[in-house]
């Protein structure tokens, strides 16, 4: 009886070694497999010539000087080798001086830096003001005055998570962040465990299984624009996983003319099309995005990339949406936050008929590592009031 029982725990030994090691197996072939069609989707597409001219970066980055893992020399190289045109540090402090100082062209990217300030609201991000001579307020409305009259302006930064901004009546700033990578790496860590081990061979492939919809900020953010323009900031808020971080959420400025090569008047050029709205938001590692275009073209006969335009029924705009995109995506045209047109076509038409506040979601559709719930690009909005000049 003895040794029968030792055969039959012997048995029972060798059968669940035998379940776990093909369940491995398949685990393993599954993940070889997304990890394959992932690698498929990394291959660009040519961009149209300018004008506009668009180039492409990385906001909201931390570097040793303040929280993050690597020296912003280090973080430069790592930029530059993913092909950024330019970085954007946010360094904690009011202002972070040791940051702002390391601001130059490096290794062919431009590194700007502005700094990320604690407030009585929480936390608040100022671009491109010149250094102050005291420190910033710590309330959040004087600091964001102080900020303007350096000619610089403020984003509220990850508002609904971590540091949860408190909102009161003025809205003095002039962006908000929508996706927060930081925020939802951990937030979602348990629910991309089947992932984790991509993160050896395409850390990537990780990060986008992290990512969720972010219905509160965008929610907030239609709101917010009803009534002043306010941009809206893909953010990567790296600390550390530089190179993977970089190949995700991206931010793509079009520019009126192309980028200069002497340090100030490019930093004048990349801020002051931030502060005007002049970019799109785009989830780079699900599928290159560079070539998006979404445009007003007004009575006359001016093509606009911001601003308010004025409503007037007489003499109607159009919006002008192009995805020239070889792959199957779903385009959504909204009004103040509520869908108007959806279209599959990679090039979309629209005489707005009422005012309001008109963006473009593009999702992306058939074989894609991004929920499909998540949108692919965010643009900027195009606003069309009555009375506006």
């Amino acid at each position: 009886e003895g040794m029968n029982a030792l055969m039959k725990k012997r048995t029972i030994r060798s059968r669940l070694f035998f379940i776990v090691l093909v369940l491995l197996i398949l685990y393993s072939a599954w993940l070889g497999w997304k990890i394959k069609e992932f690698t498929r989707a990394e291959q660009k597409f040519p961009q149209p010539a300018g004008p506009p001219f668009e180039i492409v970066g990385v906001y909201h980055i931390h570097t040793s000087l303040s929280d993050g893992q690597k020296s912003p020399e280090k973080v430069a190289r790592i930029a530059a080798r993913q092909g950024l045109d330019f970085i954007i540090l946010t360094d904690h402090g009011r202002p972070n001086r040791a940051s702002l100082a390391s601001q130059g062209w490096k290794n062919g990217t431009l590194v700007l830096a502005g700094s990320e300030l604690s407030t009585n609201r929480g936390h608040l991000v100022g671009l491109g003001f010149d250094p102050p001579a005291t420190s910033f307020s710590q309330n959040a409305e004087q600091a964001a005055r102080e900020i303007e009259s350096l000619g610089g302006f403020s984003v509220i930064a990850h508002p609904f998570s971590k540091t949860r901004w408190s909102w009161g009546k003025a809205m003095l700033y002039q962006g908000i962040e929508i996706i927060d990578s930081d925020t939802m790496a951990k937030k979602n860590l348990f629910s991309a465990l089947p992932y984790l081990p991509a993160l050896f061979i395409k850390p990537q492939l990780y990060l986008l299984k992290t990512l969720e919809r972010p219905d509160e900020p965008l929610k907030k953010w239609d709101r917010l624009s009803a009534d002043e323009p306010v941009a809206g900031y893909f953010s990567a808020d790296a600390h550390l996983a530089y190179a993977a971080l970089f190949s995700c959420l991206r931010l793509h400025i079009l520019l009126d003319a192309p980028l200069t090569k002497s340090f100030d008047p490019a930093r004048r050029q990349i801020f002051a099309a931030l502060r005007q709205g002049k970019f799109y938001n785009a989830i780079d590692a699900a599928r290159p995005a560079g070539g998006f275009r979404f445009w007003a073209r007004g009575k006359e006969s001016r093509s606009r990339l911001d601003g308010i335009l004025p409503f007037d029924p007489l003499s109607p705009s159009i919006l002008r949406v192009e995805a020239p995109f070889p792959f199957s995506f779903e385009i959504r045209l909204l009004r103040n936050g509520e869908t108007l047109v959806l279209s599959k076509e990679k090039e979309l038409t629209y005489t707005p008929d009422r005012p309001g506040v008109y963006r473009v979601e593009v999702y992306l559709r058939g074989r894609t590592p991004l929920d499909e719930t998540i949108p692919w690009i965010v643009s900027n909005p195009i606003y069309f009031r009555e009375g506006a000049k």
